[in-house]
């Protein structure tokens, strides 16, 4: 076997999509393509440059994140002397302004507002102190190209956070030198079309799920669904998520989808308690445009939320348009990509945890019996 054929076994995808087919078949050449799918195992993290500036982004209301954080903060300015961007409401805490530790460094972090202030082109790095939410959050901040985050597991689930805080010296200074696994956690790039307003569009990168329901409405959502255009079927029941592989195991997977890998080029739609036995979960290929509208017979309107947040309502007329985003979250994998994924689904979700079957030597009773002497003993004790 050789060294093409081992690195192909370890990745879950193909290289990039060979353009010949045999003696005869060509692919046909597209402009239009912004996607090839690449080899997992070959996505590496390397710097063209020394990084610089960090942003460190953690979780809020949780005091047992404030002594990593300001372990972090103080070895990144003093030790890697890195500038150490963060939130302009984190100083603003009570429980650091009275920590002694931290005002060594207060005066030299820089900060920022969200939705006031551009990170766009002045972060290298981001590291996330807290559980999943501190990752969408970063997703949240830059809705073009992201930086690679580096997500330490300080909160409730760390279904996102592979990396533990213990030894985070020797960590982060390998993710530094350039040695790290990415995995490029795809997003979704949507965009609500207002009834009359087409000048006016409001565009979001979601990182788990944009989710459309029936919001405080007593009836049944009834929505339509498009893909390419084509009208593929009506959603009645409390709605529709759509997400993207990182987002299988959010919402969609406790309303009944599949767990995907976050490497697999896909859009995942699953219904929300559809009114139907038959209504399943699907999945279709990453780059596809969805449509999603108000059917024009629905009783009610409906309520589309971004992964969890921005939640506004939809009208008749309006539509929300959903696509795969060409900006993804390189997330800083702790092992690499499959190794974390599955520790994951162990770890956070329980997933295949049951107590094993006990092997023929422990069931002493019945391998040192015959089912004879069994009734014979049943017809005595009767």
């Amino acid at each position: 076997m050789d060294e093409d054929e081992i690195r192909r076994t370890r990745s879950l995808n193909a290289p990039s999509p060979v353009q010949q087919f045999g003696p005869c078949g060509r692919m046909m050449k597209n402009s239009a393509m912004v996607m090839t799918i690449q080899d997992p195992a070959s996505q590496r993290l390397t710097w063209y440059k020394p990084p610089l500036t960090v942003l460190v982004i953690k979780k809020v209301r949780d005091s047992s994140v404030l002594p990593p954080f300001v372990q972090l903060a103080t070895w990144l300015i003093e030790e890697k002397r890195m500038v150490v961007f963060v939130e302009a409401s984190v100083l603003e805490d009570p429980a650091l302004a009275t920590d002694p530790r931290f005002q060594g460094v207060r005066d030299r972090l820089q900060t920022f507002r969200d939705g006031t202030d551009d990170l766009q082109d002045r972060i290298d790095f981001i590291v996330c102190l807290g559980g999943d939410g501190t990752l969408l959050y970063a997703s949240l901040l830059f809705q073009k190209s992201v930086p690679p985050v580096m997500a330490f597991h300080l909160g409730s689930l760390g279904f996102l956070t592979p990396f533990e805080f213990d030894n985070f010296r020797e960590q982060v200074t390998n993710v530094l030198e350039g040695n790290a696994a990415l995995t490029l956690r795809s997003r979704l790039e949507c965009i609500i079309k207002r009834k009359g307003e087409e000048s006016k569009e409001a565009k979001l990168l979601v990182l788990n799920e944009v989710v459309v329901d029936r919001g405080p409405s007593p009836y049944l959502s009834n929505i339509d669904l498009f893909i390419q255009g084509k009208h593929v079927t009506s959603v009645q029941g409390d709605g529709l998520i759509v997400s993207t592989p990182t987002g299988s195991t959010a919402y969609a997977v406790a309303a009944g989808a599949s767990m995907i890998h976050p490497s697999v080029p896909a859009i995942m739609i699953t219904p929300i308690c559809p009114h139907s036995l038959s209504f399943r979960p699907i999945v279709v290929p990453a780059g596809v445009e969805l449509k999603i509208s108000v059917s024009p017979d629905s009783r009610n309107t409906s309520w589309v939320s971004f992964d969890g947040r921005n939640r506004q309502e939809l009208f008749h007329g309006d539509s929300l348009q959903v696509t795969t985003s060409t900006y993804p979250v390189p997330s800083i994998c702790a092992a690499d990509q499959i190794t974390d994924w599955f520790d994951s689904l162990a770890e956070c979700l329980h997933w295949n945890v049951r107590k094993k079957q006990k092997h023929l030597d422990e069931l002493s009773d019945l391998t040192h019996s015959s089912s004879n002497d069994t009734l014979d003993s049943l017809d005595r004790d009767s």
